[in-house]
């Protein structure tokens, strides 16, 4: 009796054992076919949950060491597309329809966790000490701690793998265990050839093809107010201010913690321009915006918001932003 018990543990010890090395083994071939890529372009579907919303991009990510990224993201619901570079210190946010990119001094996108790039995936693994590590059909589940500033309910992500290390999809999860973001990876090709100047902002430019009249209008026809307002909090004061070709809403809201809320309408630049900006590229349900201590800018649907508390975080001023997108792009 002593030794089949003793069978029975040596045969339980070498089932654990071996989970345990394939686990290990996953994550050093993830490890492996990312560090060993000096360039790549991912092809994939970027979902985003915002309430009983879902936001759809279409992303392109291109990547060349040396420190070169671009990622092209289109609104699946009108066509309009954003444009993230960077090559060397500088990091732009081009938006195309409006002939003009906002110019940052950022570490992106290594600073924290960004669901498309496979260098910060692959950050987030190796530096989770906690993390674990799920087999279901010879295939995995890598889930790990996230760290995205500028929303803190986002805790963690599920990076499902096949078993030649490959990422083929990953789940961002809140502190309440939704999914709010997705991330499908539909092809990554490890061997892409880009032209000399493809991770140069004249090149960008110069292929723009700007959407004239797509963005622009000289009148908003209905105020758009935040869904969410903090406690306490209520609308005491609303401006219309005209200003050449075009109007500005200025909405004041006081109380427990006042903000203040402006909506302008937009014009599509005659000549490209690049505007210098201070703060962090943040990921909004319908758009990139542009987010400070105390503050929030954005474009969305023809209309320019600035949104600056000096009370509330970043954390409640994106939540606040999030409030006024209002049309969904995928149901």
């Amino acid at each position: 009796m002593k030794k089949k018990y003793f069978l029975i543990v040596v045969l339980c010890l070498m089932f654990f054992v071996g989970c345990s090395n394939k686990s290990t083994d996953i994550v050093s071939k993830v490890d492996k076919k990312i560090s060993d890529m000096d360039k790549y372009t991912i092809n994939g579907l970027l979902t985003i949950s915002n309430n009983d919303d879902t936001y759809g991009y279409d992303v392109v990510v291109s990547y060349k060491e040396k420190d070169n990224y671009r990622v092209s993201l289109i609104n699946k619901s009108n066509g309009h597309e954003q444009v993230i570079l960077k090559n060397n210190d500088e990091v732009y946010v081009i938006t195309p329809a409006l002939n003009k990119s906002f110019k940052f001094q950022s570490s992106w996108p290594l600073n924290n966790s960004q669901i498309y790039i496979l260098e910060s995936i692959l950050n987030d693994i190796n530096n989770d000490t906690e993390k674990t590590i799920v087999e279901d059909n010879d295939k995995y589940i890598i889930t790990t701690k996230v760290n995205y500033p500028n929303n803190v309910d986002l805790i963690k992500q599920k990076i499902y793998v096949d078993s030649n290390g490959n990422i083929e999809k990953i789940e961002v999860v809140n502190d309440s265990g939704i999914v709010e973001m997705v991330m499908k990876f539909n092809k990554i090709d490890d061997s892409p050839t880009f032209d000399d100047d493809y991770f140069k902002l004249d090149s960008i430019i110069s292929n723009i093809e700007v959407e004239e009249k797509s963005s622009e209008t000289g009148l908003i026809d209905n105020v758009i107010y935040p869904l969410y307002v903090p406690t306490g909090t209520v609308l005491k004061n609303e401006e219309k201010v005209n200003k050449e070709n075009g109007e500005r809403i200025i909405l004041t809201f006081d109380g427990e913690k006042p903000f203040l809320l402006v909506e302008e309408t937009i014009n599509v630049e005659k000549d490209f321009s690049i505007v210098p900006v201070f703060g962090d590229i943040t990921f909004l349900a319908d758009s990139i915006g542009v987010v400070t201590d105390n503050s929030l800018s954005w474009i969305s649907g023809g209309i320019e918001y600035y949104l600056v508390s000096d009370v509330m975080g970043k954390t409640e001023l994106i939540e606040i932003a999030n409030s006024i997108s209002v049309i969904p792009i995928m149901k």
